[in-house]
């Protein structure tokens, strides 16, 4: 009598372990449309950022102006488009000179300590004493009203947090197996700090640079809506929002389109850092 087989269990489905990350996604999505625009703002925006036309003062949004316009008749629409470059430019300089110039100091401080890292030390608690903006607001007012003091008093200020960051990472791992093997094999300080060491530790500067330049961001539009950042008639979102503030009542939307766009951008630059954070985890 022919015995019928078992049936074969079948094979468990794999799981894979490229899990998209979403976050990560959706951020860079939304800043490559707001590069799309700092990039190509001419042939995006239907005017000119300044064009005036008197005859369409403080028109409410519409097949004709999207966003409406201004009290001088300007397209809002437009101005925010060709606000996306100058707040762009803006999130690059704050962020990227403290960046690069705060990983070298605390790499620096953290691997040979001693006299350079309680001479770091001095500075960052001189420095921590005041409020960040307090401090880039009278650098600013005392070099002037404009972006590259703007750039110079961040710089001054803003490299401190990377300081921080990076030597904290760099005195954990400059005791490794794989820092001492490099010391132990006659390697140069800069080879051990440049090759080994800073690799492993930039990464949380890496998402805090990603986090800080949402903050660049606001920090721009708040100077700008202070009059120390952007000057008028620059198309810059925080100038947009200053200049819309006293038509909140009559023509809200002045002001609304660009804190949209602010709060867009920032939004975006914070699912990137979110992103890159899980990303760069260790994983078991």
């Amino acid at each position: 009598m022919a015995t019928t087989a078992a049936p074969a269990l079948a094979e468990p489905r794999r799981r894979s372990r490229y899990r998209p990350n979403r976050t990560l996604i959706a951020g860079a999505v939304v800043i490559g449309i707001i590069l799309i625009m700092a990039f190509f703002p001419g042939q995006i925006a239907p005017y000119h950022p300044n064009e005036f036309d008197y005859s369409a003062i403080l028109q409410p949004p519409s097949a004709e102006h999207f966003f409406g316009t201004d009290n001088f008749g300007r397209d809002v629409f437009s101005r925010v488009i060709w606000a996306a470059r100058v707040d762009m430019q803006i999130a690059l300089f704050t962020t990227l000179v403290p960046f690069l110039a705060g990983t070298i100091i605390g790499a620096i401080a953290g691997y040979f300590g001693k006299w350079f890292d309680a001479a770091f030390g001095m500075v960052v608690n001189i420095v921590v004493v005041f409020p960040f903006l307090v401090l880039v607001i009278a650098i600013v007012a005392f070099l002037g009203p404009g972006l590259v003091n703007m750039y110079i008093a961040v710089s001054l200020v803003g490299w401190v947090a990377y300081g921080r960051l990076v030597r904290g990472e760099m005195l954990v791992q400059k005791q490794a197996e794989y820092a001492l093997a490099a010391r132990t094999m006659g390697y140069t300080p800069q080879r051990v700090i440049g090759r080994h060491l800073l690799p492993n530790v930039i990464a949380p500067a890496i998402v805090f640079w990603m986090t800080d330049m949402s903050l660049g961001i606001l920090l721009g539009a708040s100077l700008g809506y202070l009059g120390l950042g952007a000057q008028p008639p620059t198309a810059e979102w925080g100038v947009m929002v200053a200049d819309g503030k006293n038509f909140m009542t009559t023509a809200p939307w002045i002001s609304t389109f660009p804190a949209l766009a602010l709060t867009v951008a920032g939004l975006a630059f914070s699912l990137i850092g979110d992103g890159l954070a899980d990303l760069l985890r260790p994983r078991k």
